[in-house]
């Protein structure tokens, strides 16, 4: 079984043409999206308006987060276009009367600009933890004081009410967890490049079958078995190169993070064994390597697209990502999201390896009686 794992891996590293597809254009990819949309530095936030004491607390606590860079701008109209152009992840709008509003206790509307992608989300959950922050003292003392505000903007912050106490109780960080272009680059390209290089890599499988190499394998005093478990660990070994390739090749070229290490190694081995099931699959199904290749191209990029490894899964609405979720790549997807922005652990991600492990079992038993059948009639 090692021999024939240890055969396919070395027929994938000395064939000079794969050095392109499976090394060298993953990292191009991950170059391109990564500078593409954003780079690597810190959420940039727009801060516009807002030039009263109240408003100036506000700004300086933002700016105090330590996790963002608060780059003024001179009014709405600037912050949309830097927003829309990219060069700000997203922009707050203060308005001019925010100051009275808060000192009168009177509703203010407080307008956040981003667009739908997951730096901006993740920047407007730590703006609004921020806003509540500095506007508590105000919010509990106009509870209080049934709407009240003598000289509030004086004394703000250091309230007295007889018989009242405000007290500021912070959970978690309150600043955005530090996710760059080029992480989320990385691990939708990581997907995308295992999935579809397995599925192409069936064709040595066909090659093996067309050959005659796999029925002399037969005619040895070896088992069914033991070649049914070597081809299927060959698949799988040729997935985790792929895997490892882009893993460490972005995390020195690029700083990509991926996580916990056990988590993202787990992950990183469940989608191979999917990927090795799937190629199993399709090497016992197809009759030439060119058909394998053809439909290996078609199934990799499609379904892929469908489980958010081209698009991100943040932009898909309530019914596509349920669809999206009938492929590994979401779940997959949805586990590096949980090591990378919830800071999660192996055992966070266990759901999303339980699914995986569902889909390499079903795949590679199905590939394993195909190939039997293909290679004993």
């Amino acid at each position: 079984m090692i021999a024939i794992a240890w055969i396919n891996l070395i027929r994938l590293v000395r064939d000079r043409t794969n050095i392109f597809p499976v090394v060298i254009f993953p990292i191009v990819l991950i170059l391109v999206f990564g500078i593409s949309f954003g780079g690597t530095g810190r959420p940039r936030l727009g801060v516009a308006g807002g030039d009263g004491p109240l408003a100036a607390e506000l700004v300086a606590a933002l700016a105090g987060s330590g996790e963002l860079e608060l780059v003024r701008v001179a009014d709405e109209a600037e912050a949309r276009d830097a927003v829309e152009r990219g060069s700000l992840t997203a922009a707050l709008l203060i308005p001019a009367g925010y100051d009275r509003a808060l000192a009168a206790y009177t509703p203010v509307e407080l307008p956040y600009v981003a667009r739908n992608e997951p730096s901006a989300l993740q920047l407007g959950a730590a703006v609004r933890s921020v806003v509540s922050r500095v506007t508590m003292t105000a919010r509990a003392a106009a509870y209080v004081r049934e709407g009240s505000f003598p000289d509030l903007v004086a004394r703000i912050g250091r309230i007295s009410v007889p018989g009242v106490t405000v007290e500021s109780v912070m959970t978690g960080p309150a600043r955005p967890v530090q996710v760059s272009s080029f992480d989320i680059a990385a691990t939708s390209q990581l997907l995308l490049f295992v999935f579809l290089t397995s599925l192409t890599g069936a064709s040595s499988l066909i090659e093996t079958r067309l050959l005659g190499v796999s029925r002399r394998m037969y005619a040895s005093p070896v088992s069914s078995r033991a070649i049914l478990l070597g081809e299927a660990a060959g698949r799988v070994g040729m997935a985790l190169t792929q895997g490892l390739v882009i893993m460490l090749g972005s995390g020195l070229l690029f700083g990509v993070r991926w996580g916990d290490p056990i988590g993202a190694g787990a992950l990183l081995l469940a989608f191979s064994l999917v990927g090795g099931g799937a190629a199993m699959l399709l090497g016992a199904m197809a009759r030439t390597a060119q058909q394998a290749v053809s439909v290996g191209l078609l199934a990799g990029l499609g379904l892929a697209a469908i489980g958010g490894a081209v698009v991100p899964l943040d932009l898909f609405t309530g019914p596509m990502r349920q669809i999206a979720h009938l492929t590994p790549h979401a779940w997959a997807l949805d586990g590096f999201a949980e090591l990378l922005r919830g800071n999660g652990t192996v055992a966070d991600v266990v759901p999303q390896l339980g699914v995986l492990a569902l889909f390499a079992a079903a795949l590679l038993a199905l590939g394993s009686w195909r190939l039997r059948a293909a290679l004993t009639r």
